[in-house]
């Protein structure tokens, strides 16, 4: 059992210090999205699925049941305000590495950042977005 428990994959943390110094309230995705407004301006640590494609950069409900809807989803807002690198490395996330890309569309991610209700993403179609994003596990 231990040598099973050994060889488990390990999580990639990806981090940024553009956030240093600010604590982060651990919220459900349901609650924050059911309840985006009250958010607005705080920094939030929840956890869902990531879905990217063109002129689409979205965090949705990880949950099976769940509604997937855009209007349902959270824009996720990457800057280069906040460049994100493995932990203990100057590997980036968006950084070509050994030959491919990190790749985290349609993986479930831990996410770091600050809501912002006014910014609904591409033609407006999110509920909102979280910006400023300084941490990612995948």
């Amino acid at each position: 059992m231990l040598l099973l428990l050994s060889c488990s994959k390990q999580p990639k943390i990806f981090e940024s210090n553009c956030n240093d110094g600010i604590t982060f309230k651990k919220i459900e995705f349901t609650e924050l999205v059911n309840h985006l407004k009250s958010y607005n301006g705080q920094y939030v640590e929840v956890t869902g699925k990531y879905v990217e494609g063109v002129e689409q950069s979205a965090l949705l409900n990880d949950s099976l049941f769940a509604d997937h809807s855009l209007n349902k989803a959270l824009w996720v807002d990457f800057s280069q305000e906040c460049p994100l690198y493995l932990t203990g490395t100057r590997e980036g996330l968006f950084q070509y590495n050994n030959g491919t890309f990190t790749r985290i569309n349609k993986r479930f991610i831990t996410i770091k950042g600050k809501i912002n209700t006014h910014n609904t993403g591409y033609l407006n179609k999110y509920k909102g977005a979280i910006e400023r994003v300084s941490f990612i596990k995948l």
